[in-house]
């Protein structure tokens, strides 16, 4: 089991022993139990698609970061136009950070850019293997996992991406991401422990909608639920809308996974088609942390699983002190990342980017709270749940302390 590590601008949490949270949570990453708000989490559509490259193309100048034995390649599509490139320069920031924060660390961080194609995430790959690199962090999209995770597996390399798209997780690919199937699990077993028992649910016809309803139909009668209505839509929310009010009279709790202006306009639907919304415990993912959602009276008292906001907060705090600039949500990720290799480094030994290593069962505490890796390559997160109010999430119930068995 490994120790507790801190980085040199934050002293230790006072409280448990280090036997307690060598225990409790296998690693502790970064500030204390640190944790983030929920908006991080992402669509499947939009960092598992390929973004436009810019118009230079991926460049693979050499750019290393730190003077450390251990080299760790970093493959981000920092020439990708648009969103995409600034989330890339934001993430590389964060990887930064951590080194910056940690003390003494022993990486030499290879930063690569994919340019956002397949072809530039191998490009960057290979090259990081051939600087030596003992473990790849990335890439950002699911298009370009494979063609890193062709090459990685070949050097018998392990790889933390940060796609959110879990088909490309598996073999020595992990996924570091906020993945639905955490928010679902969360809120469907604090429903069911506040004594929520028939659930309906209203979903969007896409590919995140696809994931968030086989973990539903799995994760409802697991808890001893059943489901009493469950409806998909398209470019038409109003006739599923109709469908799934009509069931209501025999539901306690009404599940909602989507973003916050496709939520607003399905509590929109279901109020057209006569729900009484105030009747039933609305539930929902991290998605929902959005202004649109707050702000929206139907919406009020509605349930859904997220980190807590406090982690990301104090993040970007320091990000701004850092860098005069906001952080891009998934920044954390990165920061995360690069903490996690550089306390495995250092406490680890030979096998310090082992698979069993990087499973370990305990998990890790980050910037975004716990988290552990399953040896499928996905992962789980420890969630607070959050309530809906008019001037944002409220915490209902805190983030884990350890995993369960």
């Amino acid at each position: 089991m490994v120790g507790p590590l801190e980085p040199k601008s934050t002293p230790a949490k006072p409280g448990a022993s280090g036997a307690t949270r060598r225990t409790a949570v296998g690693l502790i990453l970064g500030a204390p139990l640190l944790s983030a708000c929920a908006g991080v989490q992402q669509s499947l559509s939009s960092f598992s698609s390929k973004p436009e490259p810019g118009p230079a193309g991926p460049t693979q100048q050499p750019l290393a970061v730190g003077t450390g034995q251990v080299k760790v390649g970093l493959i981000l599509p920092l020439s990708a136009a648009g969103n995409a490139g600034v989330a890339a320069q934001s993430m590389k920031n964060a990887a930064e950070m951590a080194l910056a924060e940690f003390q003494n660390p022993n990486i030499q961080l290879l930063i690569k850019d994919d340019g956002g194609s397949p072809q530039g995430a191998s490009q960057g790959t290979q090259q990081a293997l051939d600087e030596g690199a003992e473990i790849i962090l990335g890439p950002l999209f699911a298009s370009s996992v494979p063609a890193t995770a062709q090459l990685a597996r070949a050097k018998g390399v392990s790889c933390i991406a940060f796609s959110t798209d879990s088909s490309v997780a598996g073999r020595g690919v992990y996924l570091l991401s906020f993945l639905p199937e955490s928010d679902v699990n969360r809120i469907i077993e604090y429903s069911a422990g506040i004594g929520k028992k028939s659930f309906a649910a209203l979903l969007p016809e896409n590919a995140y909608g696809n994931v968030v309803e086989a973990t539903f139909k799995q994760a409802v009668p697991r808890r001893g639920g059943r489901i009493v209505a469950f409806e998909k839509y398209g470019g038409d929310r109003a006739g599923p809308a109709r469908t799934v009010a009509q069931a209501l009279g025999s539901a306690d709790a009404l599940f909602i996974a989507d973003d916050g202006d496709s939520v607003v306009a399905v509590a929109d639907a279901l109020t057209a088609a006569g729900a009484n919304l105030k009747n039933i415990q609305l539930l929902g993912t991290g998605l929902w942390d959005n202004p649109r959602v707050y702000a929206n009276p139907s919406l009020q008292g509605g349930l859904y699983a997220a980190p807590d906001p406090s982690g990301f907060r104090s993040f970007s705090g320091r990000y701004r002190t850092k860098f005069g600039g906001e952080p891009v949500r998934t920044a954390t990720l990165a920061y995360d990342a690069v903490a996690l290799v550089a306390a495995l480094a250092r406490t680890q030994g030979p096998q310090r980017f082992s698979s069993e290593t990087l499973i370990n069962p305990s998990g890790f505490a980050g910037i975004d709270g716990l988290f552990r890796f399953r040896p499928d390559g996905t992962n789980e997160r420890g969630l607070a749940v959050m309530r809906v109010a008019t001037g944002g999430g409220v915490p209902v119930a805190g983030s884990p302390k350890s995993f369960g068995a």
